[in-house]
Order: structure tokens, then sequence, then C-alpha cells
């Protein structure tokens, strides 16, 4: 029988669009869930198929064992929090998306949204963070988690975003500060786009980096900064600034309602052992009977904000109205980092030496938060002393050094 050409040419489209469907998509959505692990399988890509932002997530050498390799743009979800409609516009239970969640700051922030009883999604593409410090949220319907990386656009329901993700460590945004940057700029386009569409209230954590090596001491929100636009330190710093920039410009342009929290040197559980920041470098080598590593002479200065506290100072300006400018949110008790060593010998291990290197390019001589604004405007101030915050940071580095879990 003579096959009319119009079918012949039906079926040949019907072959090619069922041979392109069995293609793997760039996109890959894997609902099966996660074990609870730190650990994860990396998916085979060949490399002519890796797109062209991968090699720039790409982890030293040394750590590739430790932090996962992005070969797509993959997400991966528990559950479908995230496709409930509409977003339920309540005080007592919103829709929450936290960009950045399984990271130090933002898995605590991650605790305590569940805990009042909200729904949470979490998208964070693994480069930093880990999923085993979200793991006592995977079998409760009120979590989502989402592997993928903020660069990429990605559309959600949600009543409030706090844009956590970015590299902030310094062995992180060093290696890699293409990627720091374009997770500054491009990622906080993209949420600040999905604040807009959702009309949700978006916060990101900016950074006291923002005021470089300051001119003015304390930092007060209206200085300007004294910042290297091309060191090391730059990718981070001005990367943030610019984050800073897009907020107001979609604030003026499009009306979307944004916080910005500049925060100062936060500590505590779950930090990375070896991160490169000054008070997990102590805690690790004293607790391990290294020698305490003073960069320059020790007289420079920073203050030091546990993370509980950091989260309270997220969570009120998320939820204080009429906020106009950026928060300081940081603890003002200042010590030089020779006097932090001092508390960590005496938190941890009193035996332990101190030994001084060479100090970085760009390093702050002194950092200080002004904080009145958060006091008068928020109602908030930090409460944990360092020396009662280093004992609570150093049972848990305690536990992942005894496990072999030290990150990178």
């Amino acid at each position: 029988m003579k096959i009319p050409a119009a079918l012949s040419l039906l079926l040949l489209l019907s072959l090619f669009v069922s041979s392109q469907s069995a293609v793997s998509s760039p996109l890959t959505v894997d609902r099966t869930g996660f074990r609870p692990s730190s650990d994860f399988e990396t998916p085979t890509v060949n490399a002519a198929d890796r797109t062209s932002h991968i090699d720039e997530v790409l982890p030293p050498p040394t750590a590739r064992s430790a932090v996962p390799i992005l070969d797509d743009p993959v997400e991966e979800r528990t559950h479908d929090v995230s496709k409930l409609k509409p977003p339920n516009r309540r005080a007592d239970k919103k829709r929450i998306l936290v960009t950045g969640g399984a990271g130090f700051i933002g898995s605590h922030l991650v605790d305590r949204l569940m805990d009042e009883g909200h729904m949470v999604i979490v998208v964070d593409s693994l480069f930093t963070g880990k999923k085993s410090n979200l793991e006592r949220h995977y079998n409760s319907p009120r979590f989502e988690f989402i592997r993928h990386d903020v660069i990429d656009p990605i559309s959600l329901e949600v009543d409030q975003i706090y844009h956590l993700a970015c590299p902030a460590s310094p062995i992180h945004y060093k290696y890699n500060p293409i990627h720091t940057l374009k997770t500054s700029f491009l990622g906080t386009y993209n949420m600040l786009g999905l604040a807009k569409r959702t009309h949700a209230r978006f916060l990101i954590t900016s950074t006291s980096e923002v005021y470089g090596d300051p001119l003015v001491h304390p930092q007060h929100e209206e200085y300007w900064g004294n910042v290297n636009p091309i060191g090391e330190r730059s990718c981070y710093d001005e990367g943030k600034r610019v984050a800073e920039t897009l907020c107001y410009d979609f604030k003026r342009q499009n009306g979307v309602d944004i916080r910005i929290a500049r925060i100062f040197n936060t500590y505590g559980p779950r930090m990375a052992l070896n991160d490169g920041r000054v008070v997990s470098n102590f805690v690790g080598q004293a607790l391990r009977g290294e020698q305490l590593t003073v960069q320059g002479s020790g007289n420079q200065t920073r203050s030091f904000c546990y993370v509980s506290d950091q989260v309270d100072g997220l969570i009120k300006l998320m939820n204080t109205e009429d906020v106009d400018g950026p928060v300081n949110i940081g603890n003002p008790h200042e010590f030089t980092i020779r006097e932090l060593a001092d508390v960590v010998k005496k938190a941890v291990d009193p035996n332990v030496e101190i030994t001084y290197t060479p100090l970085t390019p760009d390093d702050p001589k002194q950092r200080k938060p002004d904080i009145t604004k958060a006091k008068d405007v928020l109602g908030w101030e930090p409460g944990v002393e360092l020396m009662d915050g280093l004992k609570l940071m150093t049972v848990d580095f305690k536990e992942r050094i005894r496990n072999g879990d030290e990150g990178w």
C-alpha cells in the first residue's frame, strides 16, 4: 500500500520527536530524594557535554574528594513544597526560599524557620554546602531541597527569599573568583527577578567586606568603604557591592521589597574546619595540637558574632516593616587577632603555641560594626559571649574531627 507523502512526513516527525525525548535534558530533576550523607554520587558526563560554567566551579584537586563536581545544572528535589500554589501570605506559616541553605549560616537559618513552622525550600549547588547540615529535615513534608546553581534561573512560588548563596570564605572565593562574581551578580539578579514575579520580600546577606580596609571606625551603614577593586579579595568585596546596587535598582525600578544585611564575622558549629577563616582555623589547629597561625603582627582587629545571634538578626530584619537602607548585623565587641588566639587557647588547649606568618594582601586592619541602627530599628543586639560560643563550636569540631568529617 502506498503511503501518502503528508502521512510519511508526519511519521518521520513523530520518530524525530520520540528520539529527542530519549536524550537527557541538560536540566535533570531527581525526585527520588537523597540519603542523609554529606557525600553523593557525581553524574558521569562527557567533557564535550559540559556547560560553559562547569570548570569555573571545580574545587582544587586536593579537595575534590570532599566537594561535589557540578557537571550539569542539576536539580535534586525532595518534597514538592515549591509546587504548592498560591503562596500562603500568612505571618505564622510562610513558604520561604533559602538560597545557600546547606551552608554554615544558611543551615542554621533553615533550622530556625522550620522550628517556627514555616515551609522551607533550600536551593543550593553544594559547591560549599553539605547535605548533612539539613538531614534533620529530610522527612518533613514542609521541607524541600533543590540542588541548583543560582546563576541559572529557577521558577518557584514563595513568600520570602533569604539569598545567602555565595562562596564566602577565602579558600573558596580566591580559588574561583569568576564563579564568585557570577554568583554575586547573576545569582542575585535571578533571585530578584523571582522576588519581582512572586511579590516576595527579598533579603540578601551582604558583608562587612563592602567596607574594605575601612578608614572609619567603627563602621556605620552610611560609610561607602575603602575597597581595592582589583585585589585578591575583590571578587567577593565588589561582587557584594554590585549585588547591593542590583537590589536598589530592583527596588526603585520594579518596587521589589528588599532587605540588605551587612553581616560581620560569624562563627559556630558547621563551619568548615579549614575554610581559611580565623576562628575555624584557630579552633581546628588547637584541637589537633597544632600551632595557632596568626597572620601579621596580630594587632589587626575583628568582631565575632555567634551564629544563633546572626540568625536572630536576619529574621528580625526580614520581618520588620519599613526598613530603609542596609543594616549591620554583627557583634560590636572587638578583639585583636592575638587576643582571639589567647581566648581559643583558654577554651580549647592552653598548651598550644602561637606562630606568626606574613599578612595576606588587602587584609583589613580593623573591623567593628556600629549596630546602632539594628538596635533602634530591629530591636536586635547579640547576646552570646565569645568564650561561650567557642565552647559550643569546639564540641561540634571535636565530633567532626573524630569522624573524619572536616570538609574543605
